[in-house]
């Protein structure tokens, strides 16, 4: 069964074109390591919960919007070993590939699926 890594991160509203030109870039690198699909998804109608919500999650400020990606592995054993690749790839160096977010806000974790539909 796949292997999905999920992430949900506080991008500044003003940088909308400049997270989706990087994720462009950064996506294909996914797909080359071995992913057999990545969404990147821009908040639309993301709403404040009472006890806690995405934006809580990822201490969004005002000016900031939330964003929820994911990337589907056909494995996880494919998915350990393609990031690990990209960790290594100089395509991801920070210095010349600066994320238009603040990483340390970010959340992540990978996941195994445990119910699949499809229509």
């Amino acid at each position: 069964m796949s292997y999905i890594d999920g992430f949900v991160m506080a991008v500044p509203t003003t940088n909308k074109n400049r997270f989706v030109d990087h994720a462009k870039g950064t996506d294909l690198l996914f797909v080359e390591l071995g992913a057999t699909r990545v969404l990147e998804c821009w908040g639309d109608d993301v709403p404040d919960g009472k006890v806690t919500d995405f934006r809580r999650a990822v201490q969004a400020q005002p000016d900031e919007t939330v964003v929820f990606s994911w990337i589907e592995w056909p494995d996880k054993a494919t998915r350990d070993a393609g990031m690990k690749k990209m960790m290594d790839d100089p395509r991801m160096d920070p210095q010349k590939n600066a994320f238009p977010f603040d990483g340390k806000r970010m959340i992540f974790g990978g996941f195994a699926p445990v119910v699949e539909l499809k229509g």
